[in-house]
This record gives structure tokens, C-alpha cells and sequence, in this order.
């Protein structure tokens, strides 16, 4: 299969993993709130949070591990691709251990980290615990994914563990609804269904790669083979401190300035920008595996041809989801969890931003994947330190809208200045006013587009949807007026929309 056609294969599965999600988590969401209650809520999002933090001992090992495995699965090298993986399972053994000695430690902090909960403290240590083990199942048994992931096959994850885990959560439904403790019995079906995805995950990987003999007890050995592992895992490190940081720390914060119910309710439109980010992952999903495996083939300038075809099309489809969002995200959380669980406009707009620089990024973190362009350690410990600090600093005068602002200023000099520079000037060789223009001529057209589809949408005259047709039918035509006049004009000024269309036209011809 080509690259475009893996990419296509697994786009399938991810839309139809996407919508079942989607439309589970709402349920599980509002079930979760009515039966059960919006402070455990708050509190079961706040020990993921915290487990976040100790997985940072990862150190990037899958990320390098995939970088190392683009030439042997394009090589078709089994051998290295076994030793590989080899050293990937001996390594996530140790990392296990961390996890479970630092896990210990913070459990002995429950008493004063949630002594304001209002809750027993054992919903804490359960919760905890319940995620803890789910975590470790990776470490131990689930890392061998990688070969699946790496050779643009991520279907095949799909197919085997996550089609269960949406299993889990209609069963975990039915509990809350049904079943007496109902929280109890939400993490005991959490353990049981995490237990069975994993069984058949590595089920499938044995089928799929019969040859894939894991030794872990010659995993240090070849680690000394595989330096480059080693050295990346190095650089990698420093980098997934800003992911973790990124991803975990702004519910903390936000619980130590305001409360449990403020995290839950930010967690609602967590939610929604969740669903965006993995309809957009659906979209583009093996998208980095692709380009490692171009960048492994050498063609320079089909390299730089297909990066600002993945700008202009991730551009067009971002902008689409985030301006919806902008508009509609309010009025649906009035008919999901009522008026009294809603963000003021400001908040929103600071969430919108921030969406979009963490989704834009994706094409330039792809070819920095790809390149193993991992050497500018001191940026992602920046990035930590401005999220950190600045959520701090402004969280203690403006509540959760400082803490949401600190997120987006280090986003903004890190991700949205910084990476790009470092891009193109020590991986693509190229004059970073190229990327500056490119962006420039989709920031014009952006707000062309948008201000033309506001202005057609309220001459329209539409009330504020109260119910889910209503809200349903405004966000589809909003979104169609606006990529109807987003499309034309990008197709006109950037050379990677007209590559992007010709490749899609290509692919439907192909199917018919």
C-alpha cells in the first residue's frame, strides 16, 4: 500500500473510533454528572492529571523508537525491527518501575492534596490507582503498538483496543445508571475492559508479526547497537517535560485557585476540544509516519511540496472546527449541562487560541519528528517554565482566564515562534520568510472568510439554538458557508491547496 493509501485507510477507521467516542463521551459525561456528581467528576480528571505528570519519565522512548523504526520497516529489516522493539520493551520495563515508585510517593500527599475535596479520601486513591494500572499495562505489554503506529497501520489499534475501550464506556454507562455505587463500579469495569483491550491488542500484533520474538533480557546489550536511541531519548526528554507540562498542569492550577467544580467545568470544554483534536488526528492520522518515510526516501523537493500541503489542508479543516467552536461551543453546553456550567467569551476565546496553535503545530512538529530535529533541549524547559509560571502568576489575579492566558503565552513563543525558525533554518534549510509568507497569505484569507460568513450567517436571522436540531442544523451551515469561502481562496493562493485537492480528486478516480 502507498502512503496516501494507508493514510486513507486509516482515516476510516479513525472517523468511525471518532464518532462513537464522540457521541459516548457526551452520554458518559452527563451521566457521569447526574448520577454520580460533578465534584467526583472533578476530582477522577484531577488524579489523571496527576498520573500525567509521572508518565513524564517516559522520556520520549516511543518517539525515538519510531524514528528508529521508519528505515527497517521501509527495509523490510525484521531483525532490526525486532531489536528495536526489543530495547523499546526493556527500557518501558524500568520506566515501570518509576512510575510505580513515584506513584507511591505522591499517594502518601492524598491526605493534603485533597483535603479540600469535600469527598472520602478513598474516591482519591481508588481513582488514582485504577488509572495507575491502566498506565502500566502500557509500560509492560502494550508497547509493541509501536510497530503498528510507525508503519502507518494505526487502524489496526483501532480495530483491536480502542473499538473495547468504547465497549467499556457503554457498559460503564449502564452502571452509573443501573447499578448501586455506581462510581465503584465505574473503575472496576475501567480495570476489566483495560485488561481485555490490551489481551487483544497484542493478540493482533502476534498475527500481524509472527517474527516479533521479545528477549527483554538482551535489551541492554542492544541498546549499546542502537546508540542513536539513546541520544534521542536524551533530547526527547526535555521535550515531552513541555508536553506533559502542557497537557496536565492547567487542571492542577486551576483546582488550586478556584475548586473541584471550576475543574470539572473547564473539563466539559476540554471534552469538546478533545473531540476536535481527534477528529482532526482522524483526518491525518499516520500522517508522521509518512513523512518519516519520505524523509528516509531523500527527494528534497517533494519533501518541502508535501509540507505546505499539510499546512494549507490542516489550516483550512483547523480553522473550520475552531470558529464553530468559537461561536457554538456556549450554547451547547446550555442544552448538555445548563446555563449554570458555562465559560464567559473571553475564557473562550483563550481556549480557542490555544487549540489552534496545538493543532497548527502538528505539521511542523511532524517533520521535526521525522528529522529527529530534537536538539533544542532548552525550548520545551522554557515552555514549561513560562506555562508553569505564568498560570501562577496570572491565575492569582484572574482566576482561570489567567491561568488559561499563561498556557497561550508560552505556547505562543515557543510553538508558534520558535519551532517553526528552528525548523526550517537546521532541518529544511530553507529561509524561515517562506513559512512567515505562507502564513501570512492564510491569516488574510482567514479573516475574509470568517468575516464574510458572519455576515451572510446573521443576515440569516437564526435564534440562539435551544435544542440539539437547532444546534446542530446553524453549526453545519455556518461551517459549510465558511469552507465554501475558505476553499476557493486558498486554492488560489497557495500552491499546497492545489495539491491538496489533486490528491483527493486522484484518490476518488482510484475508488470509483
Amino acid at each position: 500500500m502507498s502512503r496516501t493509501s494507508r493514510s486513507i485507510t486509516n482515516s476510516k477507521f479513525a472517523f468511525i473510533y471518532y464518532f462513537a467516542n464522540l457521541l459516548l463521551g457526551f452520554i458518559s459525561r452527563k451521566v457521569f454528572i447526574e448520577y454520580v456528581g460533578i465534584d467526583v467528576l472533578g476530582l477522577n480528571q484531577t488524579a489523571q492529571n496527576l498520573l500525567g505528570f509521572l508518565n513524564l519519565a517516559e522520556l520520549g522512548i516511543g518517539s525515538a523508537i519510531a524514528f528508529s523504526l521508519y528505515k527497517p520497516l521501509a527495509d523490510n529489516d525484521r531483525q532490526s525491527i525486532t531489536e528495536i522493539i526489543t530495547v523499546q520493551g526493556w527500557l518501558y520495563r524500568r520506566i515501570a518501575y518509576l512510575i510505580g515508585i513515584g506513584a507511591c510517593a505522591l499517594m502518601c500527599f492524598f491526605p493534603v492534596i485533597f483535603k479540600n475535596s469535600g469527598l472520602p479520601l478513598w474516591y482519591a486513591y481508588a481513582s488514582f490507582g485504577v488509572f495507575l494500572y491502566s498506565s502500566l499495562l502500557t509500560y509492560f505489554t502494550n508497547y509493541k503498538q509501536i510497530i503498528f503506529s510507525a508503519n502507518q497501520q494505526e487502524y489496526k489499534i483501532t480495530e483491536n483496543y480502542s473499538f473495547i475501550m468504547l465497549l467499556k464506556s457503554i457498559v460503564q454507562i449502564g452502571a452509573m445508571i443501573f447499578l448501586p455505587f455506581a462510581y465503584v463500579w465505574w473503575l472496576v469495569i475501567q480495570v476489566i475492559f483495560a485488561s481485555l483491550a490490551s489481551w487483544n491488542l497484542n493478540r493482533a500484533i502476534a498475527k500481524a508479526h509472527p517474527y516479533l520474538q521479545i528477549d527483554l533480557r538482551q535489551g541492554k546489550n542492544l541498546l549499546r547497537k542502537y546508540s542513536i536511541i539513546t541520544r534521542k531519548i536524551k533530547q526527547l526528554f526535555f521535550h515531552a517535560i513541555g508536553g506533559v507540562v502542557l497537557t496536565q498542569s492547567s487542571s492542577i492550577i486551576i483546582y488550586a485557585f478556584v475548586d473541584l467544580t471550576m475543574v470539572a467545568i473547564y473539563g466539559n470544554y476540554m471534552l469538546i476540544t478533545n473531540c476536535v483534536r481527534m477528529l482532526f488526528n482522524a483526518i491525518f492520522t499516520g500522517v508522521t509516519a509518512g513523512v518519516g518515510n519520505l524523509i528516509a526516501e531523500g527527494n528534497r523537493d517533494k519533501i518541502i511540496r508535501v509540507f505546505e500541503e499539510l499546512f494549507s489542508s490542516k489550516f483550512l479543516i483547523i480553522t473550520t472546527f475552531l470558529i464553530c467552536f468559537y461561536k457554538f461551543v456556549n450554547p451547547f453546553m446550555s442544552i448538555w449541562v445548563g446555563k449554570d456550567l458555562v465559560l464567559d467569551s473571553n475564557t473562550i476565546l483563550i481556549i480557542t487560541l490555544t487549540v489552534y496553535i496545538v493543532l497548527s503545530r502538528t505539521t511542523v512538529d511532524s517533520y521535526i519528528y521525522a528529522t529527529g530535529l530534537f536538539q533544542d533541549v532548552w525550548a520545551p524547559i522554557a515552555e514549561a517554565i513560562l506555562n508553569v509560571g505564568l498560570s501562577i502568576l496570572l491565575g492569582h489575579f484572574w482566576g482561570i482566564n489567567g491561568v488559561l492566558s499563561g498556557v497561550l503565552l508560552s505556547l505562543i513563543f515557543i510553538v508558534f515562534l520558535w519551532k517553526p525558525f528552528f525548523l526550517f533554518r537546521n532541518g529544511l534549510k530553507m529561509p524561515i520568510s517562506i513559512y512567515v509568507w505562507i502564513n501570512l497569505k492564510h491569516y488574510v484569507a482567514c479573516a475574509v472568510a470568517a468575516a464574510a460568513t458572519f455576515i451572510i450567517f446573521n443576515k440569516l436571522s437564526f435564534s440562539v439554538p435551544d435544542n440539539y436540531f437547532n444546534w446542530g442544523l446553524q453549526v453545519s451551515i455556518f461551517a459549510i458557508l465558511y469552507f465554501a469561502i475558505l476553499c476557493p481562496i486558498l486554492y488560489v493562493i497557495s500552491n499546497g491547496m492545489k495539491d491538496f485537492v489533486k490528491r483527493m480528486c486522484t484518490q476518488v478516480l482510484k475508488l470509483k
